[in-house]
């Protein structure tokens, strides 16, 4: 189920996280095609419906048309190019999401092998909040953490002592 200790860790903190603020069976739309996140949080008891895999970007129809109470995004949002226009899309109340923070020490992730593994956006944590209350959401609570990789090096180091994961609980405002 996990790829790596890094998703591991990153998966339980995300699951703790979600667990303080989201009613077990609650019914969530998680963006993303079924993932790893997405069995642990079945486990767990939810309702867990995935996107398809359309480009969110170009296609919000899942979104709107969702009647889940709660909507998930692990990761995903760095992936578009809009993301204003996919949190704006949302009809849930209530919002759990994660992005990696940019790293002043480190270059925007680019696979090289995968055209769609890439990020167009990492975040600081103010521009993160910002987009959310622009879109409409109210932050709740919010966490950050650092996720040390398994290699060694200067950058490896810092990842220590740099907090790497930005994680918010959020509510639409005037839903």
């Amino acid at each position: 189920m996990y790829t790596n200790q890094a998703h591991k860790k990153r998966f339980k903190k995300t699951l703790a996280f979600l667990n303080q603020y989201i009613d077990q069976g609650s019914h969530i739309l998680d963006l993303g095609v079924q993932n790893p996140m997405a069995e642990l949080m079945q486990a767990q008891g939810h309702k867990v419906e995935n996107t398809q895999g359309e480009d969110l970007d170009e296609d919000q129809t899942a979104l709107v048309n969702s009647k889940a109470e709660v909507v998930t995004a692990f990761e995903i949002l760095e992936h578009l190019l809009s993301p204003y226009q996919v949190l704006k899309s949302i009809k849930a109340k209530k919002l759990v999401v994660s992005v990696p923070l940019n790293l002043w020490f480190s270059r925007t992730y680019r696979s090289k092998t995968d055209l769609r593994d890439r990020h167009f956006h990492e975040f600081e944590d103010w521009q993160f909040d910002w987009l959310l209350e622009k879109t409409g959401w109210k932050i709740v609570a919010s966490e950050k953490w650092i996720n040390p990789p398994q290699s060694f090096g200067v950058r490896s180091l810092l990842r220590y002592f740099t907090p790497r994961h930005y994680i918010v609980y959020a509510e639409k405002i005037n839903a």
